[in-house]
């Protein structure tokens, strides 16, 4: 029995939970994760952003870029982008075992996004049942549903963005448009749709918003039959039973990110897994250091708390002397003519004494100060940038027309590509972006995991089904 009768939904032609797999980039969501939670009854969700590929011995095949030029990096990042979801389609597939349905998941930011899904789902024809997309406005997500008679569920934080999408193109595909994933902005993990009328620090509850989005998608015509996917913050169906059934709200379905990272199927490593089971409440940082510019909530780990410091060490200039920039700056940038204020000299000399001798520039007209390793190490990033987003603000890049942002290079934001492949595959868990949503701190508290418990992805959706 599922709790308060919940029913399975038609999906793709199959009846299936109302239960869907977050797809998270760069392997933290596989074929085996996804493919267990299809088996399960679900929708699982493999990840189309820079999945790993395979030898002929089954050894994940290590992204390593030769090429000399970032446009040239940035094809060998589609190359490995395309194999590599193709890979993971293919064996989610054969462990679903026709049960369930396998989606996949882009990130409309990510570098080729629309080479990228074109070509996984040519080579993928008759295994995914849908793709769902966000981080983005991605307006041609339809078109190429559409091309490949595929379901397509897109993901937004508010009623306003699905009705601008809605107007624009969805609504010459309504036909396969399977879902709407309303992502909570506050509570979900990974890159967060906040929009500059939202305060980051006010959470609103999601019942109004989605809500909200429902009237929306009614005053289009679309059924109530389409379901709404709550995303963000979702832990225990109980605690969402005014939802389920609802008049006010149509057909409801739940996305759940964070709880299945921590099962045997989860390919995280286990150091990240450890680190999960230790978090407490706020420990997971709402922040705007991602170099796609958009707000995103991982874990405050050494990672991000160094990136918070070396925003603190940032004063502003100008490059003649005006306003209350009156002294020049005779720290930190050798002998270039940088006008401050003298509250901020003083601060820049104290920075210097502590070891950050070297002044980065910003686009912000800001110069932050950091230590000699910390300069090259961003440096050599920013010169390693093999083009994983459509738009960079770490490395002035851009995926199209001149391959440039034309904006400065910004040295507080970091590598993504780079931190997130080594986080997946077994780099320190302190010194890398730790992806996780707010509600990450319940794995120390929910029974379910105490005695080091570690669920298979069955025992999980079991066990959501009971209301917990």
């Amino acid at each position: 029995m599922s709790f308060k009768g919940l029913k399975p939904i038609s999906y793709a032609g199959r009846e299936v939970w109302p239960l869907i797999e977050g797809g998270k980039g760069v392997s933290a969501t596989n074929h085996a994760s996804s493919g267990a939670w299809a088996a399960a009854g679900g929708i699982g969700t493999v990840s189309a952003v820079n999945a790993d590929s395979y030898d002929a011995e089954g050894k994940i095949v290590p992204q390593v870029y030769n090429a000399l030029t970032r446009r040239e990096r940035h094809e060998e990042l589609i190359r490995f982008a395309i194999d590599g979801a193709v890979d993971q389609v293919k064996r989610a597939y054969d462990i679903a075992g026709g049960r369930g349905a396998i989606n996949i998941n882009v990130l409309w930011e990510m570098g080729g996004a629309q080479t990228v899904l074109e070509g996984v789902l040519e080579k993928t024809r008759g295994l995914v049942s849908g793709v769902t997309c966000g981080a983005g406005m991605p307006y041609r997500l339809s078109e190429i549903a559409a091309r490949f008679n595929v379901n397509y569920l897109p993901i937004i934080s508010s009623a306003r963005a699905f009705r601008a999408l809605w107007k624009r193109a969805y609504h010459k595909v309504s036909e396969l448009m399977a879902a709407v994933v309303y992502e909570d902005p506050w509570l979900a993990g990974g890159h967060n749709g906040l929009s500059n009328a939202e305060d980051p620090l006010k959470p609103e509850d999601p019942y109004p918003r989605v809500k909200a989005l429902r009237d929306v998608m009614r005053a289009e015509g679309i059924p109530d039959e389409v379901p709404i996917v709550m995303a963000g913050g979702v832990w225990y169906l109980r605690e969402w039973d005014n939802w389920i059934d609802n008049p006010e709200l149509g057909q409801i379905a739940f996305q759940f990110g964070t709880r299945p990272l921590l099962t045997h199927e989860s390919p995280i490593p286990q150091a990240w897994k450890d680190e999960l089971r230790k978090l407490e409440p706020g420990d997971v940082l709402l922040h705007r250091f991602s170099p796609t510019g958009f707000y995103s909530s991982a874990v405050r780990n050494s990672f991000l708390r160094n990136l918070e410091a070396r925003s603190d060490r940032q004063i502003p200039y100008s490059k003649v002397e005006a306003g209350e920039h009156t002294v020049r700056l005779d720290v930190g940038v050798g002998n270039k003519n940088f006008w401050v204020a003298p509250k901020d000299l003083d601060r820049a000399r104290t920075w210097v004494t502590e070891g950050f001798t070297e002044g980065l520039r910003t686009p912000d007209d800001t110069i932050i100060f950091v230590t000699p390793d910390e300069r090259d190490t961003i440096r050599q990033d920013q010169t390693d940038c093999m083009g994983c987003l459509s738009h960079c603000g770490f490395s002035s890049w851009k995926d199209h027309d001149d391959y440039t942002t034309g904006r400065l290079a910004d040295p507080r934001s970091f590598c993504i590509q780079k931190t997130l492949q080594d986080i997946a595959h077994g780099g320190p868990t302190d010194q890398n972006l730790m992806f996780a949503g707010h509600a990450a701190y319940r794995f120390k508290q929910d029974p379910f995991y105490s005695n080091n418990f570690t669920p298979t992805m069955k025992e999980l959706v079991d066990r959501i089904l009971t209301g917990d």
